[in-house]
């Protein structure tokens, strides 16, 4: 794994991320990666090896292992943690897209025709979008794991003994499972930090659609005062155009301008 790549397209999902991103973002590489690579894969090393039935029937063990056992933890976590990292890259990308964009811009009519973009790596337009629906990508992905790791290992863990009556197995045997008590304590802090990362997702969405709500309504409510300040300007000229050419035209004239009539 060449780590000088992993570490830049790291600190650029972590530069172009909200405060909430890089909580999660620490918590992924660190908290599930991390765990990942120097942990668990040890652990579930030698489940199949030593994955014991009490028979002597040729090829029992390899059935009962594959009834009980249709995926492994291992290589469902590497798909789970791959689809997971992804749209982190893809918001990496989009940035990356919208600088060179913005360099071509600048080299075919220079510094003083404009910007396309006042800030590459600011999330408005396209890339609020791409950040938002990476946002709901994610947060689906691990509840999507989550689910199918309680349908195939209910309560996210392992007995110590299963009974298997599968063919070719001649009747139902007893079959142990290696470490079990190792394994649900590392499934379980992979749950728990899945459930973590989903927490996060869905709190940075909410705060991104709200902070965006704000911003239109702010933007709403300055066009109508800047709109009704030009009304009352516009109003108060043509009143004092009025009153100016009243008083011209009583100049002009030998008849007295009328009387307003007295109030008490």
């Amino acid at each position: 794994m060449n780590w000088g790549i992993f570490e830049g397209l790291l600190s650029g999902a972590n530069k172009y991320s909200t405060a909430f991103g890089r909580v999660w973002l620490s918590l992924v590489f660190i908290f599930r990666v991390l765990v990942y690579l120097v942990t668990a894969e040890r652990v579930w090393s030698d489940d199949h090896k030593d994955f014991d039935c009490d028979t002597r029937q040729p090829g029992c063990s390899n059935v009962c292992f594959d009834e009980f056992f249709p995926v492994s933890h291992v290589r469902l976590w590497a798909l789970q943690l791959i689809l997971v990292t992804c749209p982190s890259l893809l918001v990496v990308m989009h940035v990356a897209y919208r600088q060179a964009r913005e360099k071509k811009h600048q080299e075919a009519i220079g510094k003083d025709g404009g910007r396309l973009y006042l800030d590459p790596g600011k999330k408005r337009g396209g890339l609020w979008w791409t950040y938002v629906c990476s946002l709901v990508f994610k947060a689906g992905v691990d509840a999507t794991f989550l689910y199918v790791f309680h349908s195939i290992y209910p309560r996210y863990t392992l007995p110590r003994v299963v009974k298997c009556q599968v063919a070719p197995c001649p009747n139902v045997v007893d079959c142990f499972i290696s470490k079990p008590e190792e394994k649900n304590i590392f499934t379980l802090f992979m749950v728990i930090t899945a459930l973590v990362c989903i927490v996060l997702n869905l709190v940075e969405l909410a705060y991104l659609v709200s902070k965006r709500c704000r911003e239109c309504l702010e933007a709403r409510k300055a066009r109508s005062e800047s709109l009704d300040h030009r009304l009352d300007w516009v109003t108060s000229s043509s009143k004092q155009g009025d009153l100016l050419s009243g008083d011209l035209i009583f100049l002009d004239s030998d008849v007295p301008p009328p009387l307003l009539p007295h109030h008490p």
